[in-house]
């Protein structure tokens, strides 16, 4: 997850601006506005400097703000408030920590008997260390009411741990009080109807990626000429394959060998010999490409991202494997930058992963076509006129007839069955 500071603002300037209005700052031309999703300060904490204060979700990434100077945060946006670029969203104010500094030291001075504070409040004052927010968020105990022991009272794991011990006691004690006082009538209720399902709905607003993959999956299918043509693919060759060198590749580049980068590789030859599956449509013109930026699929709690990976002509199976890993924990973590999320010339999806046997996969605009692999099953086939069985694999090529025609798009998916199946001509480049 990408932090952003949100105003900038010279330090020189603080003085004449004692209150700073934090505001969404411009991530990308395509971007207009954003969801505020949530908050990671409480309402009128001190926070410090760079601080992450809220998440943002865009229509590809969620991202952090931080804020521009230490003092008391200020609530504007509301969590899963739709706000657009340059929309207010906190306010800090910068004076409150001279306040709160003067505060103290005005009661330390009415009482000689009272007892002097450990340490003066600043911006670390009640603020949790990243590991005691996590833990806070987690078990949902809001840091303004945890009293923080470490230096200049910020707040500690050990603080954080007990502080949500003590809630979960709370918790446990609550609702044994409360079990105990409806059961009698609960288990009255569903012994004398005998129903003991539930009819209960809820509402949630969709998220901003989730809005935006509906959006775009709608138009593929309303603006494009998109039909879907299928093959099945021998995997003997290349389990073998793997099997026989496996031990020797991880013991190499540190990574397993995997099917998506053999497949990548083929489509990427196959592309660069039939420009036409490669290109896209702008208006009235087709722009062809050179090289070949190949999109995987990938899921995540979010929803299904595509992130490209460029020239994958050049690169070999070990520096692929290694960029579909370090693409994949990003996409799962929240933390792909829009660049990474920009581009692709061609997609490859894999279903088979969740059990897929066959689908009919749709076109990521602009791009004209998307490869969808399956789950291998051993099945019965006819090889040299003998019924053998072996692993076998659909595919399922889904692209825009405005540019392919049908027999462009069954001669590509030959190909890159043809190179599946005999992995030797594709290491070769034959």
């Amino acid at each position: 997850m990408k932090k952003f500071k949100s105003f900038i603002v010279h330090r020189s300037s603080l003085e004449k601006m004692p209150v700073i209005e934090l505001k969404i700052p411009n991530l990308g031309e395509s971007i207009s506005s954003v969801t505020f999703s949530k908050w990671l300060k409480p309402d009128g904490s001190i926070v410090a400097l760079d601080e992450p204060l809220c998440e943002i979700e865009t229509e590809k990434a969620n991202q952090e703000l931080s804020a521009d100077s230490a003092g008391k945060l200020t609530w504007v946006a509301k969590e899963g408030e739709d706000l657009p670029v340059g929309a207010l969203f906190a306010k800090i104010d910068t004076k409150a920590l001279a306040s709160i500094a003067a505060g103290e030291a005005g009661n330390t001075s009415t009482s000689n008997s009272a007892v002097l504070p450990t340490a003066t409040a600043n911006y670390a004052t009640g603020v949790p260390s990243p590991a005691a927010a996590k833990i806070l968020a987690e078990g949902n105990v809001p840091p303004t009411s945890v009293s923080g022991t470490g230096r200049d009272g910020r707040i500690t794991k050990d603080d954080a741990v007990k502080a949500v011990d003590s809630s979960d006691g709370q918790k446990v004690e609550a609702v044994g009080s409360s079990t105990s006082q409806a059961a009698p009538s609960t288990v009255n209720s569903q012994s004398s109807t005998g129903n003991s399902f539930s009819r209960t709905e809820r509402r949630e607003k969709m998220s901003r990626m989730r809005r935006t993959i509906a959006k775009r999956l709608v138009s593929a299918k309303n603006n494009t000429a998109m039909l879907t043509t299928f093959n099945e693919v021998d995997m003997s060759a290349v389990i073998a394959l793997r099997e026989k060198y496996q031990e020797a590749f991880v013991k190499k580049y540190g990574i397993k060998l995997g099917f998506m980068s053999i497949f990548a590789k083929a489509c990427a030859k196959a592309l660069l010999e039939m420009p036409e599956v490669n290109a896209s449509l702008d208006g009235d013109e087709i722009i062809y490409h050179d090289y070949a930026d190949i999109s995987i699929a990938i899921s995540t709690p979010t929803g299904l991202v595509v992130p490209p990976i460029r020239n994958v002509e050049r690169l070999n199976f070990a520096e692929f494997e290694l960029k579909v890993k370090d693409l994949s924990g990003k996409a799962r973590d929240g933390k792909l930058s829009l660049e990474e999320m920009t581009g692709g010339t061609f997609t490859i999806t894999n279903g088979g992963v969740f059990g897929s046997l066959m689908s009919t996969p749709i076109i990521n605009e602009p791009q004209s076509a998307i490869l969808g692999m399956h789950a291998i099953k051993d099945r019965p086939i006819a090889v040299d006129r003998e019924m053998k069985i072996r692993p076998m694999m659909y595919l399922a090529l889904s692209y825009d007839h405005r540019i392919i025609d049908g027999s462009t798009s069954v001669t590509f998916l030959v190909k890159v069955k043809n190179l599946i199946e005999d992995p030797t001509s594709l290491l070769l480049d034959l």
